[in-house]
């Protein structure tokens, strides 16, 4: 008895410490906030190495949360963003190549994007800025789960002569109806005017769970920073329209903060694709990448990427581990507290593990690289092999040390810029990552696909707005798989 009363004395001395301490559960349904870039090349921004344009907002964000050094996108705009929007590769949903504005196809109504998932969770959506996965009324974001639209349905070189007034114009879509006719001039204000939409409407969500995916139209050419942004950078108008990119970030951040809404929001910033090297000092930069937009080097599909979620993601947290913009679907969706049904197949995985600091290496056995339906490379952990001729960029040839079918293998922690074939010294790795790249092309790529799911058309597509006699002539349906430019 005197044991038992010594042992419970002492025990009542000590400390009450829990077997595993818990840790504290993120919010329930948190909202999601995407800023989604367009020809953004991964030098660009300072927290990867930019010096010619500042990003104090950006770079303020890499400090509060984490960078994604090893994250993924897609050659061309109209494939990457297809891939955010339905966590699939372009390939499985039929979004090859870019779409010309009055073309026939797009993405396909029956799949499930992004936003008709979060609205099944209670969220308010809406979608700001370039859309270019169809310009059909079928096509559009209010048809694809998005509350509201407010952008330009493509790209902003896509002008086409106005009936009205003979004028090159762009679309400026409120929902479903055209609100205005931007001539280049006008797109100066764009940035600041997708700024005020994507305030205005968190300030109006802010009592309930929120999607807003804003898909800037900078820095795609035609550059136009705004006024109050013109000639400030050191990069010429190029890094004028980041710099201003870098504030409208930060007004969206500062709106957060002033609401109360910080550590219920995880916000993302990324690219479609790597930057367009042949417009010159238009272009961004891929950093210590090779290639760019339009390739599957590095360059073309490696993105600058930042998550910021106060209280949830650790402050100056780097995360090496591979991810994409697949992934952000079934992220966003887990994080609401669902989980994406088994069918339809998607390719992305939920990294909310990555971003939380719970796990440090990717969720998907390999990551593949499509230009096209084609099949071009295939990265497992360090390595990638490349299993066809790879275009330098769009607008390039392919070159010599590229040109051969034969596999090429690279080690990316040793060899970033991919200069060092490596296949010889390591088959087993050839063979191994081959046997990837032969199943995943013979599921959803080349002529004869198993798992490809259509694409969205339609019969008699026409124009947004009236255009000029010379203009409608000229327009085509775009054909699927045909990889083209912007």
């Amino acid at each position: 008895m005197k044991a038992l009363s010594l042992l419970s004395l002492l025990c009542s001395a000590l400390p009450l410490v829990p077997l595993h301490a818990a840790e504290p559960a993120p919010p329930a349904k948190p909202n999601i906030v995407i800023i989604f870039i367009d020809d953004m090349g991964y030098g660009d921004i300072g927290p990867f190495g930019a010096t010619k344009q500042q990003t104090p907002n950006l770079d303020r964000m890499a400090r509060e949360g984490m960078k994604l050094t090893n994250f993924y996108a897609a050659p061309v705009c109209s494939v990457s963003r297809a891939q955010l929007l339905t966590g699939c590769y372009g390939a499985r949903v039929s979004v090859p190549a870019v779409y010309d504005p009055g073309g026939n196809h797009g993405l396909n109504p029956a799949e499930h994007t992004i936003a008709e998932r979060m609205r099944e969770h209670g969220y308010a959506t809406i979608c700001i800025g370039k859309w270019h996965v169809g310009d059909q009324p079928e096509f559009l974001p209010t048809q694809q789960g998005f509350d509201h639209y407010f952008g330009i349905p493509y790209s902003n070189d896509m002008q086409k002569k106005a009936a009205a007034t003979g004028q090159r114009v762009v679309p400026l879509l409120r929902d479903d109806k055209v609100e205005e006719l931007l001539t280049d001039d006008a797109q100066s204000r764009i940035v600041e005017r997708y700024t005020d939409e994507a305030l205005g409407f968190i300030r109006k969500s802010k009592d309930q769970p929120f999607l807003l995916y804003l898909a800037h139209t900078a820095v795609h050419t035609p550059i136009h920073p705004g006024a109050a942004f013109a000639g400030k950078s050191s990069n010429g108008r190029f890094g004028d329209w980041v710099e201003e990119l870098d504030w409208s970030t930060g007004r969206i951040l500062d709106t957060l903060r002033e609401l109360q809404l910080d550590d219920r929001t995880l916000v993302i910033f990324t690219s479609d694709n790597g930057p367009w090297l042949i417009k010159g000092a238009d272009a961004g930069s891929a950093g210590p990448l090779r290639g760019g937009k339009g390739s599957t080097w590095e360059g073309g599909v490696r993105v600058p990427t930042l998550a910021r979620w106060p209280g949830n993601i650790a402050p100056g947290s780097v995360c090496d581990a591979v991810a994409g913009t697949i992934d952000l679907l079934p992220t966003a969706v887990a994080l609401a507290g669902g989980t994406v049904p088994a069918a339809p197949v998607i390719d992305g995985r939920d990294i909310s593990p990555l971003l939380l600091g719970k796990a440090t290496t990717s969720p998907r056995e390999a990551h593949y690289y499509f230009r096209a339906y084609n099949l071009e490379a295939v990265r497992q952990g360090p390595w990638k092999l490349a299993v066809a001729p790879q275009h330098e960029t769009m607008g390039k040839d392919v070159l010599a040390d590229a040109s051969s079918p034969a596999p090429r293998l690279y080690n990316l922690d040793q060899d970033l810029g991919e200069r060092t074939n490596v296949a010889d010294q390591h088959p087993d790795i050839v063979e191994r990552l081959q046997q990837l790249a032969t199943r995943m092309s013979g599921e959803i790529g080349g002529a004869n696909p198993t798992a490809r799911r259509p694409a969205g058309k339609v019969a008699n597509p026409v124009m947004t707005y009236p255009v000029a006699r010379e203009a409608a002539a000229k327009k085509q349906a775009t054909p699927p798989g045909k990889p083209q430019a912007p």
